[in-house]
């Protein structure tokens, strides 16, 4: 198979002497594939990559374009219809054809697009220049964030903690919290001052909560900060933090945390996680587990939280 950066070419001289024939490797991207036909009533052209470690965790999702072309005479085309995003692991690619065909004939694939799902996000990104530009560009943006923070390059506003204080810039403040950009465009303390006081947070939950905003945080620092940062989130309206903490609040509830998670859940308004705690303590019986714990929670919950889980509690039996 000839190829070139997008385009493979197989050029089949006879298929008449067997009914089955397969083309040696040829590479497109970072994967090999191959090319096969089988012959029976009709012709089926297969487009598949070589089996590996690489297809099987992470397959191509392909674009591509697949012509049958005559290499004599008036050179008739055959064209299957343009494949968009297709996910292909083993033959999930089959052209059944039901013209005859003899002679010296190529098979001509031209790649438009070929993507792979990205490990941080999940998205199916581009491994051709679109895509690795992109990256590379959010990549190096996100570093040199991360550095203007730590390094405290030209930072031109101070939060002050309940135990220190971190320099900042109002304008990436501003861009990623409206209510950070309410305080900078209005005449408050904070613009006048360059300052801003947030007395219920801790330094190390505040250099996480800059470090989420920075794009810098890792994952055992946010894991630690997780419930200062919803509280952050919420008073600072930053959606997508708040999400961030909702997900993954729901992926460890236990015995130990189940109470605090539901007091969390009714404050800050997060049906999932409330739905969880309760079907925990509940359908799972692990309030009878923690009966102190559950005693003395009761006796500083919020009188529509009690009332929820007794609810439950009556539906259960």
């Amino acid at each position: 198979v000839e190829t070139t950066s997008r385009l493979a070419q197989w050029r089949i001289d006879n298929l008449a002497s067997c009914t089955y024939r397969k083309s040696d490797p040829f590479k497109i991207g970072k994967w090999n594939w191959h090319l096969s036909l089988e012959k029976n009533r009709v012709l089926y052209v297969k487009l598949y990559p070589e089996i590996s470690n690489l297809t099987r965790d992470n397959p191509p999702i392909a674009s591509f374009i697949i012509r049958v072309v005559c290499s004599v005479g008036d050179r008739k085309t055959l064209t299957h219809p343009e494949i968009k995003n297709k996910k292909l692991k083993n033959e999930d690619f089959v052209w059944a054809i039901e013209v005859p065909l003899t002679g010296k004939f190529i098979i001509d694939v031209e790649f438009l697009d070929l993507k792979t799902e990205s490990g941080d996000s999940g998205e199916p990104c581009s491994i051709w220049a679109e895509g690795l530009t992109q990256k590379r560009s959010n990549a190096t943006a996100l570093v040199s964030l991360g550095r203007m923070l730590t390094e405290g390059i030209h930072t031109d506003i101070m939060i002050n903690v309940s135990d220190g204080s971190i320099g900042a810039h109002r304008a990436i403040l501003a861009a990623r919290s409206p209510v950070f950009r309410s305080m900078f465009s209005h005449d408050l303390k904070e613009k006048e001052l360059s300052t801003i006081n947030i007395s219920d947070m801790s330094i190390d939950a505040c250099q996480a909560f800059l470090n989420y905003i920075y794009g810098n945080i890792g994952h055992e620092e946010f894991l630690t900060n997780r419930l200062a940062l919803l509280h952050a989130a919420d008073k600072y309206d930053i959606s997508d933090l708040k999400d961030a903490c909702h997900e993954s609040l729901l992926e460890d509830i236990d015995a130990k945390n189940v109470l605090e998670r539901l007091q969390n859940a009714s404050l800050y308004q997060l049906p999932r996680l409330k739905t969880s705690c309760m079907r925990y303590l509940v359908k799972f019986g692990k309030i009878y587990d923690i009966q102190d714990d559950f005693n003395a929670f009761l006796l500083s919950a919020d009188r529509d939280l009690i009332a929820e889980i007794f609810h439950e509690v009556l539906n259960a039996w």
